[in-house]
């Protein structure tokens, strides 16, 4: 369903000139876990605890896929995966405008000054550095290919604030050098901030953290070793795909403090500049914990009490911590049960800084609940849908969660049925017992689900009969060679 999102700037008592400042952050691969406020008891993350306590940490928000590349065009699209052009990872991007039209451009006709900084959600595996700014940031800095953005010291980086520049790193051979790309890409964001001190910007700062390779600097792993006490696995010669990390467990904790205190950093320089007061921060991960690069999740529980994780519907795949803080604005300590997801952030945001409503999106606008202010309209259901490991597709609505498997090739997928509010984990299936419920929920599917532009993402009954016998021989063939 989608929603018409009236602006409510009386109600925030805004001017033109004093629009708030928005910053976004998103990880890389953080589980819902991960962090001490949701529960982590190893890794310590002062500074995103600080954040939750003295604003409001989200219990049910959902990120917009459960790989990066179309959780992030969920993002900025403010749409679902079933509405988005890129649905997958892959040899893909966004098109030129009017194609996929992103938030942020949105937001520069409104007067914000927009950046991204990190790891570019423009599409996946791209060299594309033009892109950004042609679809509405006026600056960017970082990975354009997210299969680069997997190592931590990079050949390059790309930059464009209208000019596109290559910036190289000719000591770095991706898994060791002297400019380390999450160092380079905070100093980055720290300086940005600083040049657009004035206002209004809008920065959307998307970290490597933690994704693979497992990369830390030294300081940091240090500070884990006398607690992880972890035996150093043997050398290798050579890094496979990701580099090779003799203490996993180690650099990964590691990671994740680094990160931390980058957004220590981040709110330090708010503070200093007298610009916290006027800047929402909001905080994210893009999908599920990982196992990759040598970490397993169970290492520190990173999915914490849901079930599963990366390239998984279920929970532990696609619910994320969300922390929102704006001293002064949001009120300190609350916990918020709102059911949200990453096709809201482009609602939400466009009402805050007076831009123009989107028409077209799957979101709604949860201004209501960070300001305490006014009523909060409710979705109706959440959707996704997938395209790897044999294709899957998921809903919720209320407290159930219906989720099919084999999408891409079988016309009568196998499925799954939960009750959220008494099975948080996953573990009983009532699709048997509730066949009516099933069958609701798939006729939502089927009204949520538009189809795809780009053909690689189609379902089985999407498929001609001579597409769906090419797919399973060619299945067949993989698992053949595995």
């Amino acid at each position: 369903m989608r929603f018409i999102i009236p602006l409510l700037l009386f109600a925030l008592n805004l001017s033109a000139a004093d629009k708030p400042n928005i910053i976004y952050i998103l990880a890389d691969d953080l589980g819902y876990g991960d962090l001490g406020c949701y529960g982590q008891k190893v890794i310590q993350t002062p500074h995103l605890d600080k954040m939750a306590a003295n604003g409001m940490k989200f219990t049910q928000h959902y990120s917009g896929s459960t790989v990066c590349g179309p959780s992030r065009s969920c993002l900025l699209e403010g749409k679902h995966s079933g509405n988005t052009y890129v649905r997958g990872n892959g040899m893909l991007q966004m098109r030129q405008d009017p194609h996929d039209l992103i938030f942020p451009k949105a937001l520069q006709k409104a007067g914000y000054h927009t950046a991204m900084i990190g790891k570019s959600g423009m599409g996946c595996n791209t060299d594309d550095a033009a892109l950004p700014y042609q679809k509405g940031f006026d600056y960017f800095f970082g990975f354009t290919s997210h299969t680069q953005a997997h190592w931590f010291f990079p050949t390059h980086l790309w930059k464009n604030d209208g000019k596109v520049t290559k910036v190289e790193y000719p000591n770095n051979t991706l898994h060791e050098g002297d400019n380390y790309s999450s160092e380079v890409v905070m100093n980055e964001a720290l300086d940005y901030v600083e040049r657009q001190k004035d206002g209004p910007f809008f920065l959307h700062l998307a970290f490597q953290i933690p994704h693979a390779s497992l990369r830390a600097k030294e300081e940091w792993k240090a500070k884990y070793r006398p607690i992880l006490k972890e035996k150093l696995l043997p050398k290798k010669d050579k890094h496979p795909h990701y580099s090779y990390e003799r203490e996993p467990k180690t650099t990964f904790a590691a990671m994740v403090s680094y990160m931390d205190h980058n957004v220590g950093l981040l709110n330090k320089k708010l503070e200093d500049l007298g610009l916290a007061e006027n800047t929402l921060i909001m905080f994210a991960s893009d999908n599920g914990a990982m196992q990759e690069g040598g970490h397993k999740r169970d290492s520190f529980d990173s999915n914490g009490v849901l079930r599963g994780g990366k390239r998984d519907m279920y929970e532990g795949g696609v619910r994320t911590p969300m922390i929102a803080y704006w001293p002064g604005k949001i009120k300190a300590g609350q916990t918020s049960d709102h059911i949200s997801a990453f096709w809201d952030i482009s609602p939400t945001v466009r009402e805050l800084a007076g831009a123009k409503v989107q028409e077209d999106t799957d979101g709604i606008s949860f201004v209501p609940t960070l300001l305490g202010k006014g009523s909060q309209t409710k979705h109706d259901y959440l959707y996704w849908e997938f395209f790897e490991q044999g294709g899957k597709r998921a809903i919720r609505m209320g407290k159930w969660k219906l989720i099919l498997y084999k999408t891409n090739t079988d016309l009568n997928p196998k499925m799954e049925l939960f009750d959220l509010e008494a099975d948080i984990s996953e573990q009983k299936d009532l699709s048997k017992q509730l066949p009516e419920k099933v069958s609701a929920l798939l006729k939502l599917m089927d009204k949520a689900h538009t189809p795809a532009e780009n053909p690689t993402f189609k379902f089985a009954s999407e498929r001609t009969p001579e597409e769906l016998q090419r797919l399973k021989k060619s299945k067949k063939k993989k698992n053949n060679k595995k």
